[in-house]
């Protein structure tokens, strides 16, 4: 599934809207445990660049299984509070999740 996920985030950087984000702003996703589920996307105002591995720090962290992932992105499933209050996903900053998901459209 992995591969998906780099054609996924691969498809994220072309449907990037600009004038989104105000400042600089980093994401770290973890979307398992094995190393190749870690990718980091840098966002600004102009740009976003995605690349694969840990984030030394992050605006945001979201955790949760690659297929949540996948489905969030497609826009088939929205997290809700029982989500994050049974583990399904998990995130530092949720508000931070919705900026991406405006930025990503």
């Amino acid at each position: 599934m992995s591969e998906t996920l780099a054609a996924v985030f691969d498809d994220m950087k072309k449907r990037f809207r600009t004038g989104v984000f105000g400042r600089p702003t980093t994401y770290y996703f973890s979307l398992g445990e094995r190393p190749e589920q870690k990718w980091v996307l840098k966002a600004d105002a102009e740009s976003c660049e995605v690349t694969q591995g840990r984030a030394e720090r992050a605006d945001c962290v979201l955790k949760t299984s690659e297929e949540l992932f996948l489905k969030l992105v497609q826009g088939e499933w929205t997290p809700g509070v029982m989500d994050f209050m049974r583990g399904k996903i998990k995130s530092n900053d949720p508000t931070k999740l919705q900026l991406l998901k405006d930025a990503f459209v």
